[in-house]
């Protein structure tokens, strides 16, 4: 993969725009609607500008590198779940019994040298051209600014290099980076990453740290930086590892920091301990905008390049987004990485409608009363599973992982009260739902006994329901019932909310005959014929010790929450397009959507 856009172009069905498109809005939003279809591309703009700043850039934009399950495949060159079981192996790796066996595990043992990075003596192709620090300026790079409001520009696909006081530690991070003017970058490092680690120890020591941003090059290395590496693994050895072959690294011009040689643009500086900025708002791979907050600030020393660079980047915002595929990549790595903790795990999936950290369903053989609370308590103890908000258990006769209807028909009909189980933890950085910032409520069901015996008594049509309910509440707006055929149906109701909606799930309670489950959404931007959105929604905006009932009806409630809630914190807006680029792609033919397909995917309000 040494020329990664003519690699796409054998491989990857690369789709190639020589509009010329501005790098604000324009060319995210394409890249945005293009990851959404049902045959999404990779895509090279071949002339990105800037209508603000008058700029014509003199590199291409290329986004939307993981664009499928089968481009992510061949990028790894094999399946993930080769490389899964490559790891298991590994893991498994027991001291050899005779000659025979020893002979048998020299290739494994051989193959495991080139996992190891390989510092190289000399320059590398990304250091082609050098830009000192009397000459830097980030406006040279096509940086680019997602959505409408956004606090300005940020570099999405940045690979963060950065390595402990002490210099023994290496840490590769996928962060997004504030542009700021022509030489200062945010670094929006996240209190529990190893980066933030690494930072801690040059505040304590006084110093300023030496930070190296890569962009470009082998599409793996980005996957590498956003991998749940246990802390102080160095990613780059799994990099080796997937490739079989050592990564080739040359030290910056300005720090002591490797990165690799073939990526395209070198970002070099430091970060003053003593020194913060405002950073954001921007909006994340929630689909909700992250509000403003201080973070530290990278100024930098020095640009290098490859003579013809090209610059990557990706788009976050509501699924279904590239990072579904890096995910479901990652997902099934890191399967065997979990099963030491959990031996009696069979699989899991981190559906991209839950944003991943905000739902996982996982499957297991139950050998045990509580065997399934033992599992939650186990993936809310370790490294980034630790922030998983709601996990779902199943036993090993549940339909499989991915086959969303029957799985959901599978879990509604274990559903009780009983079997659902509540407490606190750390939540991601990026949660906007707990009360409290970093901590917040989990959920646990364990799925995996019995049928439940008890079913709904008194089932009625969604007509009728909605009548009786408005009799007693008038804002709820509507009504649809799902999975009616199982145990415990789900009522989703859409409220004009202006009170807390634990008093509306109070005065249902004589309607306990007529529902099992209760979930309540705002009328505003929901539609309550989308599943996929509602989901979406759901687990982005409960935590379950304030959000969730159990009795005498399960009731989840997942409005947007405010002062009426008690809630003091600022509540995000969601990550909308802007109409008139829309409108203005579609004319020129570089988007084909409906109204259907804005409606689906949450594009616009309504």
């Amino acid at each position: 993969m040494q020329d990664v856009v003519q690699w796409l172009k054998d491989n990857g069905n690369l789709k190639i725009i020589d509009e010329p498109l501005d790098v604000e809005l324009e060319i995210p939003h394409v890249a945005y609607v293009e990851v959404k279809t049902d045959d999404s591309r990779p895509i090279l703009f071949t002339k990105p500008i800037n209508k603000a700043k008058g700029i014509e850039y003199d590199m291409p934009v290329l986004m939307n590198i993981f664009a499928n399950k089968a481009l992510t495949e061949k990028i790894f060159g094999k399946h993930p779940d080769d490389v899964a079981q490559g790891i298991e192996d590994l893991l498994k790796l027991k001291p050899p019994k005779g000659f025979k066996a020893k002979l048998a595990m020299l290739p494994k043992l051989f193959s495991l040298k080139n996992v190891f990075p390989k510092r190289l003596n000399f320059r590398g192709e990304c250091q082609e051209v050098i830009i000192p620090k009397e000459e830097v300026d980030l406006d040279s790079l096509p940086i680019l600014k997602t959505w409408e409001e956004d606090g300005g520009a940020f570099i999405t696909m940045g690979q963060v290099y950065t390595q402990s006081l002490d210099g023994e530690m290496q840490n590769l991070g996928m962060y997004r980076l504030q542009q700021y003017d022509k030489n200062r970058l945010g670094m929006h490092w996240q209190i529990h990453k190893d980066a933030s680690h690494f930072f801690d120890q040059y505040q304590r020591a006084g110093k300023k740290m030496p930070v190296t941003v890569a962009i470009g090059g082998d599409p793996l290395y980005i996957w590498c930086g956003q991998a749940p590496m246990p802390y102080g693994m160095f990613e780059m050895l799994l990099y080796g590892f997937v490739r079989n072959k050592n990564a080739q690294l040359v030290k910056s011009i300005s720090n002591d920091i490797y990165i690799p040689r073939d990526v395209d643009i070198v970002i070099e500086g430091f970060v003053d301990p003593e020194l913060t900025e405002i950073e954001g708002p921007f909006g994340d791979h929630t689909g909700y905008y992250t509000l403003k907050e201080p973070f530290p600030v990278m100024d930098v020393e020095t640009i290098t390049m490859k003579k013809h660079p090209v610059f990557q980047a990706t788009v976050v915002g509501k699924p279904p987004l590239e990072d579904k595929y890096m995910g479901w990549a990652t997902e099934r790595i890191f399967l065997p990485m979990l099963k030491p903790m959990a031996p009696d795990l069979i699989d899991y999936n981190m559906p991209e409608n839950g944003v991943f950290h905000n739902l996982i369903m996982a499957k297991m053989k139950t050998l045990y009363k509580g065997h399934a609370m033992q599992f939650m308590h186990a993936f809310w103890g370790v490294g980034q599973m630790s922030f998983v908000k709601h996990a779902l258990f199943v036993g090993e006769d549940a339909p499989d992982l991915e086959e969303s209807e029957a799985l959901a028909a599978h879990i509604l009909n274990r559903l009780s009260e009983d079997r659902v189980f509540i407490t606190k933890g750390i939540v991601d950085h990026l949660d906007h739902s707990s009360s409290e910032q970093f901590v917040g409520g989990k959920l646990g069901l364990d799925a995996t006994g019995d049928e439940v015996e008890e079913g709904l008594s008194d089932a009625l049509s969604d007509e009728v329901l909605l009548a009786k309910i408005q009799e007693i509440q008038p804002s709820v707006k509507a009504l649809k019932q799902y999975m009616t055929q199982t145990k415990n149906p789900v009522c989703v109701i859409m409220v004009e909310k202006t009170k807390s909606q634990q008093t509306l799930i109070k005065k249902l309670e004589v309607l306990k005959t007529h529902i099992k489950v209760l979930i309540i959404v705002d009328v505003i931007n929901n539609d309550i014929n989308n599943t996929y959105m509602l989901i979406w929604r759901v687990v982005n905006n409960i935590d379950a010790s304030r959000d969730v009932v159990l009795t005498p009806i399960i009731a989840i409630d997942a409005t947007n929450k405010s002062a009426v809630d008690g809630f003091t914190r600022e509540w995000p807006g969601d990550t909308f397009c802007t109409k008139e680029v829309l409108d203005m792609l579609q004319e020129k033919g570089l988007i084909d959507i409906d109204e259907a397909f804005i409606r689906k995917f949450g594009l616009l309000p309504f």
